[in-house]
């Protein structure tokens, strides 16, 4: 083949995927140049050119719900029960160990570096210099959070679980008592904002089996649900040309927000190369290194096929608006979509590998910063909490920082000190999120190799023109 035409099939191929990363650049850097032009940029003009990625934005978050139903509903439905345990067995087997790792290389890397010791920024000046940006934070004992994380698999209500998750709220006593513990406070059920998708995504389980238990009577039901993720993949395809125009406006206003990116990386410099030494580790090191142990190759190859997917995730901040164009980017690669649309939904829902670390990593930092000496069992308890935090954040841009209130209380620092590191907390935050979406795209691969056999196994004893429709619809191209 001609050196032309080589070329010219490989943008034609990869043009999306360019178009996007472009967009991620040249957002940053023409941020920084509109930002030494003209500053500061007031909110609304920020509003303004924020507007198209937040339309962007909209639009993929609009695809989350029906997607997340139809996909996991379709996938468990067209295998039989023992198939969709193995493929959930070896889900879960992966997140576990990717997240615990995460977990143990943060806190390693913040017991060598030491970034709390090292850094100069006083932690009762920051905490009182940041109370301007300081966010939402609420009294919540670690228990309380974890048994939330149990109640929201669980929601009495499948249609108002898309709009509302449950969380328990502490009330002080009338007339307050700052000297009354947390654990005496009222308990009062309360509910937040935002999609509840371990909910769903339990219940969306349960009657994919239901559904395939039924084999024939359930055929109808599972054709719908089959049709339905169809067509959220064709709407999928759409938007995703939005992606380089949606990605660069989000990127543009962010920069435009920071008010010194001097000021920002002096103060918390240490803390944030900690964090990104931690991810990149984890990334391109402890993860390949697991899906070679399992799969005998490197996934490096693999990697490099998801440019798009990974811009867009560092683009939009969120795991799950990504979700939609993960799942259609595995799909052209060739994997089952059976595994793609059962993986990476659970895992866009409860597998947080930077969001782990991060987490880890910025309570010792804190503690660090509050001259606070922890003994191991300390830091064993913040490596517990930290993983269940990261499974219960949503996939959401800065959610992490609702979760560190979780991870303080272990080690008893206060719900203010997460203000210390909200400086640079937005573009750490982007860099987890594409860490979060890149293990989970990794982990759709290796369940897939794993699963060959079974699935093609399933293939022949199941009804071969349904599973036949599934597999070809996710492999077209528009």
């Amino acid at each position: 083949m001609p050196v032309n035409s080589k070329w010219r099939s490989f943008f034609k191929e990869n043009l999306l995927t360019i178009l996007t990363i472009v967009g991620v650049f040249g957002g940053t850097c023409i941020g920084l140049i509109m930002k030494e032009c003209t500053s500061p940029w007031s909110q609304r003009e920020i509003m303004y050119i924020s507007y198209p990625g937040e339309l962007f934005l909209r639009m993929l978050k609009c695809l989350i719900v029906p997607l997340l139903v139809s996909s996991i509903t379709s996938a468990i439905g067209s295998l039989d029960l023992s198939m969709s345990g193995k493929i959930a067995t070896r889900s879960i087997v992966y997140y576990v160990t990717t997240t615990v790792s995460a977990v143990i290389l943060g806190i390693i890397l913040v017991s060598t570096v030491r970034p709390g010791v090292v850094s100069q920024i006083d932690a009762a000046d920051a905490v009182k210099s940041s109370n301007s940006s300081k966010p939402m934070t609420r009294q919540v004992l670690t228990a309380d959070t974890l048994l939330d994380l149990i109640r929201n698999l669980f929601p009495p209500n499948i249609i108002e679980a898309t709009i509302y998750q449950d969380r328990t709220k502490l009330v002080p006593h009338d007339p307050p008592n700052d000297t009354l513990p947390l654990n005496q406070w009222k308990i009062t059920p309360d509910s937040s904002k935002g999609t509840n998708v371990l909910g769903i995504v339990m219940f969306s389980v349960v009657f994919g089996a239901t559904i395939g238990k039924m084999r024939a009577k359930g055929k109808p039901l599972l054709d719908f649900f089959v049709s339905l993720s169809e067509a959220m993949m064709i709407i999928t395809s759409w938007v995703i040309w939005l992606s380089p125009v949606g990605v660069f406006f989000l990127v543009l206003s962010k920069v435009l927000e920071i008010v010194s990116f001097t000021e920002m990386v002096g103060q918390l410099g240490m803390y944030f190369i900690t964090v990104m030494l931690g991810l990149l580790i984890h990334g391109l090191g402890t993860i390949p290194l697991l899906f070679f142990l399992v799969v005998r190759r490197l996934p490096y190859r693999d990697i490099s096929k998801m440019g798009q997917v990974l811009a867009t995730a560092f683009g939009t901040g969120s795991s799950s608006a990504t979700m939609p164009i993960t799942i259609q980017s595995l799909d052209n690669m060739g994997l089952d979509p059976r595994v793609t649309r059962f993986v990476i939904p659970v895992g866009a829902t409860i597998n947080m590998d930077g969001t782990a670390l991060y987490e880890a990593v910025a309570a010792l930092f804190i503690a660090q910063l509050r001259g606070i000496s922890l003994s191991f069992g300390h830091i064993v308890a913040v490596s517990v909490t930290a993983t269940a935090a990261s499974i219960g954040a949503a996939g959401i841009p800065q959610a992490g920082l609702v979760t560190m209130v979780m991870v303080l209380d272990t080690v008893g620092l206060p719900a203010e000190d997460v203000t210390i590191i909200i400086a640079v907390d937005w573009l750490l935050d982007r860099f987890r999120t594409t860490i979060n979406v890149m293990c989970d795209s990794i982990g759709a691969i290796l369940v897939n190799h794993l699963s060959r056999g079974d699935l093609r196994s399933d293939f022949d004893n199941g009804d071969p023109h349904e599973l036949q429709e599934l597999k070809s619809g996710s492999n077209d191209k528009d």
